[in-house]
Order: C-alpha cells, then sequence, then structure tokens
C-alpha cells in the first residue's frame, strides 16, 4: 500500500527563501504548461499523450528560461503531469454529479508545492540530535540544501521513497510528505472471523460516535477556538487587505484553523487506530453526508463533525492494520428495532428507543449501532454461531400490539442465555 507520513521542516530564513522562490518558478512552470495544453486539439492524442508533448518541451525552455536551470529536472516534469492529474480529479467529481470547470491559472496563494520523483533527494536520519535529521534537496537555489527535519516517529519498512513532497502551508510553516510503498497486512478470513470479533458503529451530532458494544464517544468541544477564530476574523476585516498588518493577522487566522483541523484529524485517527486494532471487522454507515449538509437546519454541527473524513480515515486504518471496514446503507438503522425488527418513528428529540412490539429498551444510538453490526454482518459474509440463540417476538396481531416469544439462532444482540429463554 502507498503510504505518505507527514513531517515538519525547520529550515533558516535564507532557506526558506529559497524554497519559496523555487514553488513560485515550479508554479510559472504549471501556468505556462497549462496554456501549451490547451492550445493542443483534443483530437492530437489522449490527455496523457498531450501532456507528455509539453513536458517533452522543458529541455528547449531552459535555453530562453534560465531560471529553471536552477530547479531540479523531476520537479519541473512533475508540475506539468499535474495538469494530467487534476484534469483526471476534475473528471471523478463530475462523474459524481458536481458542476466542474476548467483548470485555470495558479496565483502565488494557491500553489502551495512541489514534488521530487525518484531522485533528487536524500534524508540524512544520524546528523542531529534524537529526533531531528536533514533533508538534502539537489538543486535548490543557494548554498544551503541540508533542511532540519523533525523526525517524530519512524518510518514504515519500505524499499525506497517513490517521492518527496514540500509544502507550504497557510501558516507559513513548510511541511514534506515521503512517498514510500509498504507491505499490506493480510486481512484475516472472513470465515475465521466470528460476531464477537465485529463492530457496529452509529455516527451521530449529539455523540461522535455510538458502537454496538455500548461506548459512547462525544464529540470534540472546539466552542473556545471557534471564539478566538471569529475574533481574528472581526481583526482581519479591520485591515486593508494586502498590507503587512493583514498579512501578519492572516496568519494568525490560519494558525487557528490549522490547529481545529489538527485536533480533529488527531482525534480521527486515534479513534480509527483504536476501532481497527481491536476488531477484525467494523461497519460504519454510509451516511449521503452531501445531500445532509444541503438540507435545511443545523449545518454547521453537520460540516464541522467531518463524518465522510472519518470514514475515509478508518478505511485507511482498516488496510494498515489487516481490519476489514464496510460501508452499510443506514436507511432506516435508527427507526428499526434490533431486537425484533419492528420499525418505529421517533422525532429527533427522542434519545431513547422504546419498541411497542416486543418492549426492547436501549439508548437510539446504541440501538442504531446494532443494527448497522446486523447488516454488517451478512455483508461481509460473517456467519452467525448456532450456538448462541436469543430470545426475539413477532407480532402476532395487527391491531392490538401483543408478541409470541420465539428462540431464535443467530442473532447478534443476544441478551439472554438460551437455557434462559421463555
Amino acid at each position: 500500500m502507498m503510504y505518505s507520513p507527514r513531517f515538519r521542516l525547520l529550515p533558516t530564513t535564507v532557506q526558506r527563501e529559497a524554497m519559496d522562490w523555487t514553488r513560485n518558478t515550479v508554479r510559472q512552470v504549471y501556468n505556462h504548461g497549462l496554456r501549451e495544453f490547451n492550445n493542443i486539439p483534443d483530437d492530437a492524442g489522449t490527455l496523457r499523450q498531450r501532456v507528455w508533448s509539453v513536458r517533452d518541451t522543458l529541455p528547449a525552455m531552459k535555453d530562453w528560461w534560465s531560471d529553471l536551470k536552477h530547479v531540479y529536472s523531476t520537479v519541473l516534469q512533475k508540475a506539468i503531469e499535474r495538469i494530467r492529474d487534476n484534469i483526471q480529479n476534475l473528471g471523478k467529481l463530475k462523474a459524481k454529479g458536481y458542476d466542474v470547470g476548467s483548470l485555470k491559472w495558479k496565483k502565488p496563494r494557491e500553489y502551495r508545492s512541489f514534488t521530487y520523483r525518484q531522485s533528487g533527494f536524500e534524508l540524512d536520519k544520524k546528523s542531529g540530535p534524537d529526533g531531528r535529521g536533514l533533508l538534502v534537496l539537489k538543486k535548490l537555489k543557494g548554498e544551503t540544501r541540508e533542511i532540519p527535519i523533525r523526525l517524530h516517529r519512524d518510518l514504515p519498512d519500505h524499499e525506497q521513497i517513490k517521492e518527496v513532497t514540500l509544502k507550504k502551508e497557510p501558516t507559513g510553516a513548510w511541511y514534506v510528505s515521503f512517498c514510500i510503498k509498504t507491505d499490506e497486512p493480510e486481512k484475516p478470513d472472513v470465515e475465521d472471523i466470528t460476531p464477537g470479533d465485529t463492530v457496529g458503529l452509529d455516527l451521530g451530532v449529539l455523540n461522535f460516535v455510538h458502537d454496538s458494544d455500548g461506548r459512547s464517544v462525544g464529540r470534540l468541544d472546539l466552542s473556545a477556538d471557534r471564539e478566538r477564530l471569529e475574533r481574528e476574523h472581526r481583526s482581519l476585516s479591520r485591515k486593508q487587505e494586502g498590507s503587512n498588518n493583514w498579512e501578519k493577522q492572516r496568519r494568525r487566522v490560519a494558525t487557528v484553523h490549522a490547529r481545529m483541523t489538527a485536533k480533529k484529524q488527531d482525534f480521527k485517527h486515534k479513534l480509527a487506530h483504536f476501532y481497527t486494532t481491536q476488531y477484525d471487522a467494523v461497519f460504519a454507515e454510509d451516511l449521503n453526508v452531501r445531500g445532509m449538509l444541503e438540507s435545511p437546519g443545523n449545518a454547521r454541527n453537520k460540516a464541522e463533525v467531518g463524518w465522510r473524513d472519518f470514514i475515509t480515515i478508518l478505511e485507511h486504518h482498516g488496510d494498515k492494520n489487516a481490519c476489514h471496514v464496510q460501508e452499510i446503507n443506514p436507511r432506516g438503522t435508527t427507526k428499526e428495532c434490533s431486537s425484533c425488527g419492528v420499525e418505529t418513528r421517533k422525532p429527533v428529540w427522542v434519545r431513547e428507543h422504546s419498541c411497542p412490539s416486543c418492549g426492547f429498551e436501549l439508548d437510539r444510538d446504541w440501538n442504531a449501532s446494532l443494527n448497522v453490526l446486523a447488516r454488517g454482518l451478512p455483508k461481509l459474509g460473517v456467519v452467525h454461531s448456532e450456538e448462541t440463540p436469543v430470545k426475539t417476538v413477532t407480532a402476532v396481531d395487527t391491531q392490538n400490539v401483543s408478541a409470541s416469544r420465539v428462540v431464535e439462532t443467530g442473532s447478534p444482540c443476544l441478551k439472554e442465555a438460551a437455557s434462559a429463554a421463555e
């Protein structure tokens, strides 16, 4: 599997200026390549062939654009290839129903990274104290090419580093990502997984996650950060755009945004790591987040919680920790009784599930997570053990609610032993 760990760079002022110069030069190459690409007819070849024809003009460009001689060749090539990647990404969004346009020239603040591919870099882990190292880059303008790096963790086992991407965040901080290929651990066979090794997750607004084992994980409290963000934004609005004071305040706003994003990412990664290391299979709701955001009411809470981002992170940790991650259709999981299957409508403010058919009572989100688990087991192919019967009920009347109790095998919602079932 492809893996891109990210580390903080600690460049000097001179190195910052050199990396900024390289980033801006690569941006201009991208804009020039995009103009040349747009002049090529669509019937002149495939997307790859047209982009490669623009890339092949880079050596000749160095004759009249002397600045390109100070930028490593693969960095320039990757800038042109980014045109193809961006067009393919727009095509994927269009296939999902998004209204996308065409690529445009990048402004200085919009183009924040450049990439070394295969060569032109070296990672020296032995220089400096523990947790520090040096990233050596070729053809970085100036003589200071050894950039200090903070190695807060070890790189996973790998054969070689495929790519190195340097990115400048809106806060002004520089980071580097190493693209490496690691061995993907083999996930356990479905035949060897038991219902006790699985868990269902219900994603909510009041609580971030409620699982089928009864755990409830609350949402992050970002109220203090949100208040500070509002204050910093008000201060930014009072300054003249483009001035030095405006730039300083813009970085303060970006710093608050970055801190909030880091908190949310750290929370989701730790939660995903816990579930994918404790269980062999995790089932989560496949929520239509876009439709939920377009519906009226409570939009900020829905957008801030980041359900889709968490599912993506969960799938990544599933591949890394050899855990099956399945998305389940969430329709009716809240209404359906996890004990008997009878659907009961209830408003959002009703937080307890009480079945009028069998009398089963449970927390609303816990009940939904049990339904997610029950739907996920057959989808993955996990077979219920016949040694775990459970007392369930079936409705026998249509007008007056009454029930006949039966003993059913294979239920993931076991409440009593078989001998205790009535």
